[in-house]
């Protein structure tokens, strides 16, 4: 049997704005968690499963729903402009 895989990256928050984990007047001192978890020996057709924060934010997902979801917002967050240096970083799985 396959076990889970998850891969974790923190999003710097944005000093209070809805969802970014970081409080008003702070200044974005706080972080927010970003994970997927894949594991491919669940019972369901739902093998990938999205967090972004400690709130709820959480989300089942089937491989095509989950590279649909990669597709637009691959291109969508492009639209934004060049990436910020925080995700220059090589996000490595883990077993836990």
């Amino acid at each position: 049997m396959t076990a889970p895989t998850f891969y974790r990256l923190r999003a710097p928050g944005t000093g209070g704005a809805p969802g970014t984990g970081g409080a008003p007047g702070t200044g974005g001192a706080t972080s927010t968690a970003v994970s997927v978890r894949v594991d491919p020996a669940r019972p369901d057709p739902y093998p990938v499963y999205l967090a972004v924060g400690g709130g709820r934010r959480r989300m089942y997902l089937t491989p095509d729903e989950a590279w649909a979801l990669w597709r637009c917002l691959s291109e969508a967050v492009a639209s934004l402009g060049e990436p910020p240096e925080h995700i220059r970083t090589r996000v490595a799985p883990a077993r836990r």
